[in-house]
């Protein structure tokens, strides 16, 4: 059972030795309510598969994709969501609050 950060970190080392390729998506800023606090991760695969959490709901799905993006790319990004933005209902952050979430390869 995944139960710590260190697991979950843990694992993106274990799927990338296991010549998977991965991404590792880390919270880096909150603002007001936020689901996960600074310095939950989510890791991803270029399968599409993840573990861990950044926030949760739909936010998780967005990060998902950019991960992919990432993967193929190599090009870190930085994501915000926060209800000043016009998706903020769309990604689940309607209860105020605001996060920033690094996304980058692990190489």
């Amino acid at each position: 059972m995944i139960s710590t950060e260190t697991d979950i970190l843990r694992a993106a080392e274990d799927w990338s030795h296991s010549g998977r390729q991965v991404a590792i998506a880390t919270v880096v800023e909150t603002w007001g309510s936020a689901p996960r606090p600074v310095g939950s991760h989510l890791v991803i695969d270029g399968e599409g598969n993840f573990l861990g959490s950044v926030s949760g709901g739909c936010v998780e799905g967005a990060v998902v994709a950019e991960a992919a993006e990432v993967i193929a790319d190599g090009k870190a990004r930085m994501l915000e969501f926060g209800v000043a933005d016009e998706t903020a209902w769309q990604v689940g952050l309607s209860c105020g609050g605001r996060i920033k979430v690094y996304v980058e390869k692990v190489n």
